[in-house]
């Protein structure tokens, strides 16, 4: 069974770091993409950023400049780094990834728990 755990998230002030963890556990043969949504209260999940099996980024406008997601595959960990952290990116923080369990085997998608980060002003 494929497991996802984010941790890192927390209470921080306006203009502070985070840096949320996303390890995958189970029998994972490989991770494709690997990417982090956020969903604030009564608004729709959102994408935040992703990260291809090449190291290749896409961020949402709103988190350019501020946050930097990135992998180590040796450890099947994804990482978010925020810095210059607003009230307006509080929210709870989901990992997700693409991957394949098996050499022969389908890709499936897969969704962590879920981190909260709340931003104080």
């Amino acid at each position: 069974q494929v497991q996802l755990v984010e941790s890192g998230g927390g209470l921080v002030q306006a203009g502070g770091s985070l840096r949320l963890s996303c390890a995958a556990s189970g029998s994972i043969f490989r991770i494709n993409a690997m990417g982090w949504y956020r969903q604030a209260p009564g608004k729709e999940r959102e994408l935040v950023a992703l990260i291809g099996s090449g190291g290749s980024t896409n961020y949402a406008d709103s988190v350019k400049g501020r946050f930097t997601i990135s992998r180590d595959n040796a450890k099947k960990t994804g990482y978010l780094q925020m810095n210059s952290l607003k009230p307006e990116d509080t929210a709870v923080y989901y990992c997700n990834a693409d991957l394949q369990r098996f050499a022969w085997g389908s890709q499936y998608n897969y969704w962590g728990q879920g981190t909260q980060v709340t931003v104080s002003s």
